[in-house]
């Protein structure tokens, strides 16, 4: 074998240990561009401060990404009372503040755009307005007038995907629906709501999903089906302005007389 030959094979058995090391100095220095990427306490501090400025009674703030919501409630968790924690969504909300990092977007503000942005140390505080959505009827608010056939539910503070919500909470036995009409309910032009699985001990043993459907008059309108790891699942159904009956039909999969905790929540919008 020639001199040459053997320093081409020795090169090109070098190549692999070369990208491994390559690979290895990138990690680290990606590792330490992440670390010093994200903003300390004091930049969360600073970012909080201009929310404070113009903050109003009724703001909704949001946090993107979801991870971060804990470091972001921890410098402004006395400007989202309880109610505002556990809404159904954002819908009712006519400003909301949005602190993100990363580049990344709260879900609440998809297909907003903002009418202010400021960058505070790695933290982008952004403000966004639109008209809010008008309630004519909220299910939680009417439970005391609603019939309920093959079950029972009342209003309560649930977890639903990891995040609180303020629902009808319903235990539902596999394979025997649950039927909660509310008579002469108050309707818009559209009924919006959603639905999940409650319970995180309940989820990791049964891991069967559970649905709702909406019935209008005796006419379904409206279906939904929430898996174990689905989270708040969105349903919405074009309404005719008035009053009706309004009925929705939850339904827990898996084996029979199996308890499954079933949340939701609707309002009637204008």
């Amino acid at each position: 074998m020639s001199d040459a030959v053997s320093v081409r094979r020795s090169r090109l058995a070098a190549i692999p240990a070369a990208l491994l090391v390559a690979l290895a100095l990138w990690e680290i220095v990606a590792t330490r561009c992440a670390a010093s990427s994200v903003p300390d306490d004091d930049a969360w501090a600073r970012a909080a401060a201009v929310v404070r400025k113009d903050h109003r009674a009724g703001d909704l703030i949001v946090f993107a990404p979801r991870w971060a919501a804990p470091i972001g409630r921890l410098h402004l968790g006395d400007l989202i009372p309880v109610d505002m924690a556990a809404r159904m969504d954002a819908a009712r909300y006519g400003r909301i503040w949005e602190l993100s990092i990363r580049g990344a977007r709260a879900p609440e503000v998809g297909g907003l755009a903002p009418v202010r942005s400021e960058h505070v140390d790695g933290v982008e505080v952004r403000l966004y307005e639109h008209a809010p959505a008008v309630v004519v009827a909220d299910v939680r608010d009417a439970l005391a007038t609603a019939r309920f056939d093959g079950g029972s539910g009342r209003v309560e503070l649930a977890e639903v995907g990891f995040e609180p919500h303020r629902c009808v909470l319903v235990t539902a036995l596999g394979g025997k629906p649950v039927r909660i009409t509310f008579p002469q309910l108050a309707l818009g032009t559209q009924l919006v709501g959603y639905v999940g699985i409650a319970d995180i001990f309940t989820r990791r043993d049964n891991r069967a999903p559970a649905s709702l459907d909406v019935e209008l008059a005796g006419r379904a309108i409206a279906h939904a089906t929430a898996g174990v790891d689905d989270g708040w699942v969105r349903f919405a159904a074009g309404t005719p302005p008035g009053a009706a009956d309004v009925t929705f039909v939850l339904r827990a999969s898996g084996p029979p007389n199996t308890n499954r905790q079933i949340c939701f929540a609707a309002e009637a919008r204008r």
